[in-house]
């Protein structure tokens, strides 16, 4: 095995006592925000784009813990199939947009052609260019029919993400997040840093801008990216409603049957700790 980085960065972080406080306020505004979501009919799109172990899952995680999942829906592509291949550029993502009282959260987008597509070689230059004519128009098509739509960026350092790499390797539960693309990216980092550029030059418009969200410090990211999605999306509080829980009603002649016809799960986590 591969010996450990010893790549480390000075992020200051925000102490975890404060951090939990917040997120636990800004996560009742996400609740208070999805109802008038759902009440107005509103339709809400919500862009994350950023390098790999940038920490866009992370917000994602947060964003949608308290969620009624069906308001929101985590939108996150996998390659396209060979239909897929043959169709017009967007016309797979078009399909997952947000209905009357949606919120679709993107997990990367359309913009992968002007990202990992564009570094990779997996398109060619004259679908590069033609996205980045075309994708301005359709942001503003999809303004003009009134859904809100919000572009974030996350920007990791290299040092970090290269010690994020390292974590999720030696983190069992995270090494599904590094793929041979993911790797590549750190011999590519000038490469994906000039697509980026090009990028924001063709597509961070005044109708559509980008938000760059300064993600070394995670728990940064996640309060900053948050607060500035609560205040981009113009809700208001609507009314609680009375919620009365009644009384459960005295027993009947109901008999259970004997717990021996059912087939209960070994409980085990009696077994912890002996």
């Amino acid at each position: 095995m591969a010996k450990k980085s010893s790549a480390k960065t000075s992020v200051r972080q925000v102490p975890k006592g404060l951090y939990k406080t917040e997120l636990k306020r800004l996560q009742i505004e996400l609740v208070e925000m999805q109802r008038w979501v759902a009440k107005s009919g509103a339709r809400v799109v919500v862009i994350f784009e950023g390098r790999d172990a940038a920490g866009k899952g992370g917000v994602i995680k947060r964003v949608t813990e308290y969620l009624n999942p069906r308001h929101t829906r985590v939108v996150a592509l996998p390659k396209p199939s060979k239909r897929e291949r043959g169709q017009w550029y967007f016309q797979r993502y078009i399909e997952h947009l947000p209905t009357k009282g949606e919120i679709v959260l993107m997990d990367r987008s359309w913009y992968n052609r002007a990202g990992v597509e564009r570094v990779m070689g997996y398109c060619t230059d004259e679908q590069y260019q033609r996205f980045l004519r075309q994708v301005p128009i359709l942001e503003q098509q999809l303004i003009e029919d009134g859904i809100v739509l919000i572009k974030y960026w996350f920007s990791v350092s290299d040092d970090e993400q290269q010690a994020r790499f390292v974590a999720r390797r030696e983190d069992p539960m995270k090494l599904w997040k590094l793929s041979p693309t993911d790797l590549e990216s750190i011999r590519r980092w000038e490469d994906y840093s000039r697509a980026k550029d090009a990028m924001f030059a063709a597509t961070d418009t005044p109708g559509s801008p980008w938000w760059v969200v300064e993600s070394d410090d995670k728990r940064s990211a996640r309060l900053n990216a948050i607060s500035h999605l609560l205040d981009t999306i113009p809700y208001h509080h609507l009314d609680r409603p009375e919620i009365e829980i009644p009384d459960r009603p005295k027993a009947d002649d109901y008999e259970r049957p004997p717990i021996e016809q059912f087939r209960y799960v070994p409980d085990i986590a009696a077994d912890l700790g002996k």
